[in-house]
């Protein structure tokens, strides 16, 4: 029998831990998909610090789904040893933080550029990853995302049957694909779906890449999780919803923000939640 269960990016309700909880509790969420907490960003926390945040979440009985690193979204040309030893102490967090997955990325490509002019050195960084990682209990997670290497379907396909381990394993997310023009249903989930254990929620407009709640882009959000239900997934829907502005943002998706941008924040958390959660009772 299949088995949704609902994560969120907790960072985009507010950058305290402990509102992050109260507002993810109010929606019967207990999973975070920890990318932004209490000002840091998540591979930059210590492990004194990590260690009390685990305690904070234990205390109000939150778990991780993933780490929601930033590990691989820096160029393919710039210096990789000091990524590769930021991601060997996001490995070390992950113990800490009881995180089965560390979300990661196939490295923004230089304006101008091929990906397939890079593809060897992807290659080559993440089986350094894979060879770091390989005495942690933790399954590596690939997004799709614009401008990296996976950004296409056929891209993230060449990253797993490339790698051909185990510990890689595919997200997938909706309203990314449709950002680099990218049909999500049936061309991109039915050419990576026996790699898939792991779902951003989040649709988006095809025509302006807006993102909008579940249900209400061309994701084909319904339709996905219903093929998905049929098989009886049993994994996590880590709501993602950037429907506004948040600490971060700008980093994130690499864009000046508008100033007239309305902040994210519970409310807007709750749109997406409960769009979300609309589909899966159609299900």
């Amino acid at each position: 029998m299949a088995k949704f269960t609902l994560s969120a990016f907790a960072d985009e309700i507010d950058e305290n831990l402990k509102v992050q909880m109260n507002v993810l509790e109010k929606n019967n969420i207990t999973y975070i998909e920890m990318r932004g907490v209490n000002g840091k960003n998540v591979s930059d926390l210590t492990i004194e610090e990590a260690k009390n945040i685990k305690k904070d979440m234990d205390e109000r009985g939150f778990k991780l789904s993933s780490i929601g690193s930033p590990i691989g979204k820096i160029s393919i040309v710039d210096d990789f040893e000091p990524h590769l030893e930021k991601f060997k102490h996001t490995l070390e967090l992950s113990v800490i933080l009881d995180a089965p997955y560390i979300r990661m990325f196939s490295f923004l490509i230089p304006e101008g550029d091929t990906p397939e002019e890079h593809r060897d050195e992807v290659m080559r960084r993440w089986n350094a990853f894979l060879d770091a990682a390989k005495k942690y209990d933790v399954t590596l997670l690939h997004e799709n995302e614009k401008r990296i290497y996976g950004d296409t379907a056929e891209r993230c396909l060449d990253l797993v049957e490339t790698l051909k381990n185990d510990q890689m394993k595919l997200i997938f997310d909706p309203a990314n694909f449709i950002q680099c023009g990218v049909e999500t249903y049936p061309h991109a989930f039915n050419l990576l779906k026996e790699h898939i254990v792991y779902f951003h929620i989040k649709d988006a407009l095809d025509d302006s890449g807006k993102v909008v709640p579940s249900g209400y882009g061309k994701g084909h959000i319904e339709t996905i999780l219903t093929i998905m239900k049929e098989a009886n997934y049993e994994g996590f829907l880590s709501l993602e919803p950037h429907l506004g502005n948040f600490t971060g943002f700008a980093e994130l998706e690499d864009v000046d923000i508008d100033e007239t941008l309305e902040n994210s924040g519970p409310a807007k958390f709750e749109v997406a939640a409960n769009a979300l959660k609309a589909i899966l009772n159609r299900l």
